[in-house]
């Protein structure tokens, strides 16, 4: 960060900071019910206050909008709530215990190569960066330029991770093993579909935009998922999740009226608990899809 910002203060030593990020961790993964003894971990070492910005930092309400802690103390970044990134559009450093459920999902391995879209400031690619290791990589994908130049700073100690700053709809460009998207989409990007190796996993937010843009902050998804896909020898394998609501993608995943409205409907119905696999480029069958889209589909039917 430039030096020329106020800096958060420090009322704990550092050997106590290190215990309140181990508790951090441990109450993050419990209530993301997970027993991933690595997430934790790296919850427990990555410092998050190096990717919040200056203070004074503002955390988001229950009902909507921001308020500003009354502190500037590190130690209040060690909750498990959503800290402002750029409140005018939305954007936040996302729940940690959210964060910790869907990045066991992704089943990340020693020595994988992820690319993280839509990374904001960056904290979540080192913990990202902690699970791949010193032989694996991540590419750390962020269109917004200030967002991109913020995650560059706090990364740049970290040999394993590339900051890229682009549209999150043009990434991965070579084959990886994992793909994590942090904003809601309501289609899948190309390079995510085809950009997985056999093996590799997509971990994304499906999404609806709400019709209602705030007066202040983005425009967050009305109804949202997070999926689960995983590329087969014989097609793509698709997992729901649970509930999942982030801001909507800018760029070149924005939709048109058209497919608003017909993936609205797709979950208004219900039943994407449900879906088990996702069809790309293949014709689906009718009556067995929960959603078809353009040249793609989740189905019902087994890979």
């Amino acid at each position: 960060m430039p030096g020329d910002l106020p800096m958060p203060t420090a009322m704990f030593t550092a050997d106590e900071l290190a215990v309140i990020r181990r508790a951090y961790a441990h109450q993050v993964v419990a209530t993301a019910a997970t027993t991933n003894p690595r997430i934790e971990a790296a919850f427990a070492t990555v410092p998050r206050e190096k990717f919040l910005g200056a203070p004074p930092w503002q955390i988001a309400n229950l009902g909507g909008g921001y308020r500003p802690l009354p502190s500037s103390d590190l130690v209040l970044a060690y909750q498990d709530v959503l800290f402002a990134l750029q409140s005018d559009k939305g954007v936040n450093n996302g729940s940690p215990s959210l964060h910790a459920r869907l990045l066991a999902e992704l089943d990340i391995q020693i020595g994988d190569r992820i690319a993280h879209i839509g990374a904001g400031t960056g904290y979540y690619s080192a913990v990202l960066a902690e699970l791949v290791g010193t032989s694996g990589h991540v590419y750390a994908v962020e269109m917004d330029p200030d967002l991109a130049a913020h995650a560059q700073a706090a990364l740049a100690d970290r040999a394993n991770v590339s900051v890229v700053n682009a549209d999150g709809s043009q990434w991965p460009q070579q084959e990886v093993d994992g793909i994590y998207v942090n904003f809601a989409v309501a289609r899948p990007a190309a390079p995510w579909i085809e950009g997985l190796r056999p093996g590799g996993r997509l971990v994304l937010p499906l999404g609806v935009p709400r019709q209602d843009r705030p007066p202040k902050g983005g425009r967050h998804a009305s109804h949202g998922a997070a999926l689960r896909i995983e590329r087969g020898e014989g097609g793509f394998a698709a997992r729901w999740i649970s509930t999942a609501y982030f801001v909507c993608a800018n760029g070149g995943l924005t939709i048109d009226d058209n497919e608003i409205e017909a993936l609205t409907a797709a979950f208004k119905r219900g039943g994407i608990e449900f879906v088990k696999s996702l069809l790309w480029k293949t014709e689906p069958r009718i009556g067995r899809c929960w959603y078809i889209g353009d040249q793609w589909a989740l189905c019902y039917d087994d890979v």
